[in-house]
């Protein structure tokens, strides 16, 4: 009894500290409204909860009710500002090393390496940005990549049975992809061997970052560890064949011989670990819920079937799909964009204030309000995108709003699917190509009928329940 009450002492005592502290320095600021919640946890339940559903709306939607679209609240064991606001998002994007800095969860930094690119900041990163950007801009895609991406999507959619788990099958063909845009491999067991550690290393991204509370994140960093190992020596292997003249033409060749000298084995092995998560993990999704999106939606399905029709009649059996093929499938462009506007893969972005910043926010305080320094803000793309203020009937899927003669304006701050600013999603332009080639070969291949009901889900990451299962049928052509 003693032991209880001493116990309970303490959290009340720990809690009023906490308070006391939490407005002491920030009763003097003008912060955004909101509601800071329990102290220790904040609003953190209530956030997984609600992400943890199909429908993860209302915690964002009921706030900014009351508080406007910046308002204040607590997760994640740190307070943060949440922005809805196209403008004050685009603020916090451009202004990246300025006045805001990358921020995520250690469970996330712990796996992806220090030497990540999500990490980096400063001069690194706008080297190894640009560097990035380099190899995977429209010319290299057009040149060297899509020969690759054609052949890798026509292999792996020859392998399916009558029955797939398309999110299964989605992450085979952007795991080989990536590994064959970084290394030059082609599928094989190793690869496949490796994508299988790399399932448990993004299953503990979202996790107690401690190994001695959760078996997940300890699955993580042992997962982790082995794909370290196995990149350390695919990587001393490929510099000393560069060393001795034998060059290959992938995003490790560049790596070692960089203008500078290259970089050392680790900062490598960490720069490929964060872009075969970046390449195989997003892409994967959206491939997944392209097809869950269109199934849905009959009268997108059959033009989309039209279109790439048309493209295939014109081609030889067996022939692969060439740049202007790509570039002559204006619809599969308004269902690759409504797509991403809908499925919003990357919900927002945290960052953390570098000093006291001064926002104003129309409509809401004249004289605007200041983030406290080294608070995190979150400036979320999904409630901009859902908006019924910036897309009529946001919550539908409608790619037609994307065709040219809809009438429907998109500013690039409103519409910001793959981020802003420096950090701009570097592969934003090889996404979309490998999503339409998928959707080709698939919609002139197959037909196909979902096997069982699946619904979304948004914690910890964007996923169909069941990795959406359908029932496959080949089509028979005459030309394929």
């Amino acid at each position: 009894m003693a032991l209880l009450f001493y116990l309970l002492f303490w959290v009340s005592f720990s809690a009023l500290i906490f308070i006391i502290h939490r407005t002491s320095r920030y009763g003097r600021l003008r912060l955004p409204p909101g509601n800071l919640g329990l102290p220790f946890l904040g609003e953190t339940l209530q956030l997984i909860s609600a992400y943890k559903t199909e429908n993860p709306e209302p915690f964002i939607d009921e706030r900014v009710s009351r508080f406007g679209s910046l308002f204040t609240t607590h997760v994640f064991g740190e307070p943060t500002v949440f922005s809805v606001d196209p403008e004050t998002n685009r603020f916090i994007l451009q202004n990246e090393g300025k006045l805001f800095e990358s921020s995520y969860p250690s469970s996330i930094s712990n796996l992806l390496g220090k030497h990540s690119l999500l990490l980096m900041k400063g001069s690194l990163h706008k080297k190894m940005h640009s560097l990035t950007m380099s190899f995977a801009n429209s010319s290299i895609i057009r040149d060297h990549l899509l020969v690759d991406i054609d052949r890798l999507v026509r292999l792996n959619l020859d392998s399916w049975t009558d029955r797939v788990f398309l999110m299964e099958e989605a992450k085979k063909i952007t795991f080989e992809l990536t590994m064959k845009q970084l290394m030059s491999f082609d599928p094989g067991e190793w690869t496949e061997g490796l994508r299988k550690e790399y399932l448990l290393v993004i299953e503990g991204f979202f996790t107690v970052p401690l190994p001695i509370f959760s078996t997940t994140y300890r699955r993580a960093i042992k997962a982790r560890t082995k794909v370290a190992e196995a990149l350390s020596l695919i990587v001393r292997q490929r510099r000393r064949e560069s060393e001795a003249g034998e060059r290959k033409n992938d995003m490790l060749e560049a790596l070692l011989s960089a203008d500078d000298g290259g970089f050392s084995d680790e900062e490598i092995v960490d720069f490929l670990v964060a872009l075969l998560v970046a390449g195989y993990e997003t892409t994967s999704t959206i491939m997944t819920l392209a097809v869950k999106f269109l199934t849905e939606t009959p009268l997108a399905l059959a033009q989309l079937k039209e279109e790439h029709e048309g493209i295939r009649a014109k081609k030889s059996e067996g022939e692969a799909l060439k740049w202007s093929d790509y570039k002559s499938m204006p619809f599969t462009q308004c269902v690759v964009n409504e797509t991403l506007r809908v499925a919003n893969i990357i919900s927002g972005v945290f960052r953390r204030a570098m000093t006291d910043i001064n926002i104003k926010v129309s409509c809401q305080c004249n004289s605007g309000y200041t983030i406290p320094k080294g608070w995190k803000v979150f400036a979320s793309f999904r409630a901009v995108h859902l908006d019924h203020d910036h897309f009529k009937d946001a919550r539908t899927f409608n790619p037609w709003r994307w065709q040219s003669n809809s009438g429907a304006t998109s500013p690039a701050n409103v519409f910001t699917p793959f981020g802003g600013g420096p950090r701009l999603c570097p592969g934003y332009e090889l996404a979309r190509v490998e999503l339409s080639v998928f959707l080709h070969h698939l919609v002139t291949s197959f037909s196909w009928t979902p096997a069982e009901e699946d619904k979304l889900v948004f914690f910890p990451t964007t996923r169909t329940r069941k990795r959406y299962p359908i029932n496959v049928h080949r089509r028979n052509h005459v030309k394929s």
